[in-house]
């Protein structure tokens, strides 16, 4: 037996008031890479980022638009000769008017929505979106565009696919299919809504956990 002095027993850490309660699936690394690689599917799927409208879904689908579409005019060797401004292909869609569930929730603030000035008419428009899950938001999307024009094609891009859909809706592109039970939630953390915690976690992460504990954008929709 050692004769020395007891080394205390440091105390137990408690998490900082933004530390994220949950298991981390995707880290600030892995959002960029999807981002990119979701960047170059587009670029690759319609030939180039020209005639391309971006509209994110608020709230963390109109940063997540922002980021895609400066990468869409970088890979696009035309766009990126200045041809081509990242901020002119991004708008902001509000659904809220078009939700079927607003008997449930009436209490919903109403949104923005901000089109580029060249609208959506003949245009490849690209939802952009956080979590799908039910497919009930993007239903509620594409009710909206049609009241705002006429575009070529509408595609859907999500940074997470968590299943579970009510409706028959899918994403032409998927930053991660992730496999959940209904009884557990997504959390998508952003810099540019949620800021920085600044007490170690992660400006940018997406975190799955219990249903009873989450907290941050909904569990998808």
């Amino acid at each position: 037996m050692s004769s020395g002095a007891a080394v205390p027993t440091p105390p137990p850490t408690t998490p900082g008031p933004h530390a994220e309660a949950g298991t981390v699936v995707l880290t600030a690394a892995d959002i960029s890479r999807a981002l990119t690689r979701i960047a170059h599917e587009i670029v690759e799927r319609n030939k180039g980022a020209h005639d391309l409208v971006l509209l994110g879904i608020p709230t963390r689908g109109v940063p997540l638009a922002a980021r895609l579409a400066e990468r869409l005019v970088a890979i696009d060797g035309a766009a990126a000769d200045g041809a081509l401004d990242p901020q002119a292909i991004v708008g902001e869609l509000d659904v809220t008017m078009y939700r079927d569930d607003l008997h449930r929730h009436p209490t919903r603030t109403i949104g923005a929505t901000r089109l580029p000035a060249s609208g959506v008419d003949g245009k490849v428009v690209v939802l952009v979106d956080d979590v799908l899950y039910s497919g009930r938001t993007i239903r509620a999307a594409l009710d909206a565009i049609s009241d705002l024009g006429r575009p070529r094609v509408v595609q859907l891009a999500a940074l997470v696919d968590r299943g579970h859909r009510e409706l028959p809706i899918r994403p032409d592109f998927v930053g991660k299919n992730l496999p959940t039970s209904t009884s557990e939630r997504v959390s998508v953390r952003l810099a540019e809504v949620d800021g920085d915690p600044g007490d170690g976690a992660p400006a940018d992460a997406v975190v799955i956990r219990p249903a009873a504990g989450a907290t941050g954008t909904e569990a998808g929709a």
